[in-house]
């Protein structure tokens, strides 16, 4: 188990460098000048001239990214251009919304998903397969801000149950706290649960094919059983990949519903750096997200050795 989880964290490595240097890069090479937007239209060249000095930005592309990537080697991802401070204190400021958001989405995704795709695959070609894949279909083709508006317009505005925008922070009430996460988890679910609603049917249709359920049925199992303990067990696989590249595209992916919502979180935060040229917010969260993208593609990986035993490490 060690030495599978130090090849693994070994063969990250890579990725995170080529993450590094890419989104430092398009970053500088984007269009826009932080200084001008600082500076204001009042601003002369030489005003313009001494921000970008100031700001570190005269040097060479290839002394500003090594002047970077050592500090970020000490866990320092640089200050903010405009809020002037720490981008991890503004990330940890702002973790908690997205998390929030992400782990419930994930949490009433895999809930709902799960038994429509094993009820899906068990009643193939009946009206309720027909109906998944209908809203399989669906979910993947309406845009994310066209599902919250509506969720607003519905829910919020017409039955007013639950509040249109902002966010309430755990430690003011786990009630307040969820009750204003339910139009934005409704919300991005809608996708994943026709991801995962699809996927789960294909493994499980798959699985239901297979000599140990015929097996099975012929001892007398119920079919309950044969779902929950051999088809679902054994789809298990891909169903967690789906499910752990879901949870890492979540991270990266709350940025429209953060905006639709008004919620305060790493997307609304990467949404201003981009609009102020703010370079080092920027490239910290890009960072951070690919971090957490790949600490949970390796939690898959190590999940594969528990779910399969055929798997060897």
């Amino acid at each position: 188990m060690l030495s599978f989880l130090g090849k693994r964290l070994l063969a990250t490595l890579p990725v995170i460098l080529v993450v590094a240097i890419a989104v430092f890069m398009i970053v500088r090479l984007t269009p826009g000048d932080p200084a001008a937007i600082i500076g204001g239209n009042s601003a002369t060249n030489e005003d313009l001239d001494r921000i970008r000095a100031q700001l570190g930005l005269t040097q060479p592309l290839w002394t500003q990214f090594a002047t970077w990537a050592g500090n970020v080697l000490h866990g320092d991802l640089g200050f903010s251009f405009f809020l002037n401070k720490p981008v991890v204190a503004l990330i940890g400021q702002r973790i908690e919304p997205t998390l929030s958001l992400a782990i419930g989405t994930l949490l009433l995704a895999v809930a709902i998903a799960l038994p429509l795709g094993t009820l899906a695959a068990w009643r193939m070609g009946g009206w309720l397969d027909k109906a998944v894949m209908a809203f399989s279909v669906a979910g993947f083709s309406v845009p994310v801000f066209v599902i919250g508006y509506v969720l607003i317009y519905l829910l919020a505005m017409k039955l007013q149950w639950f509040p249109v925008q902002g966010y309430r922070r755990i430690g003011e009430g786990v009630g307040p706290w969820a009750r204003q996460l339910v139009l934005p988890c409704l919300t991005l679910a809608v996708t994943y649960v026709a991801l995962l609603a699809r996927v789960t049917r294909a493994a499980v249709s798959e699985a239901l094919t297979e000599d140990y359920i015929r097996t099975a049925r012929a001892k007398g199992i119920g079919e309950r059983a044969v779902l929950s303990h051999h088809a679902l067990r054994n789809a298990a696989v891909p169903v967690a990949t789906v499910i752990g590249v879901s949870a890492a595209l979540l991270l990266g992916g709350v940025v429209v519903t953060e905006t639709v919502y008004a919620i305060p979180g790493l997307g609304q935060l990467t949404v201003d750096a981009v609009l102020n040229r703010d370079f080092p917010v920027l490239q910290g969260v890009v960072l951070f997200f690919a971090l957490i993208y790949v600490g949970v593609n390796l939690l898959v990986d190590v999940s594969y050795l528990f779910l399969d035993p055929r798997i060897r490490y």
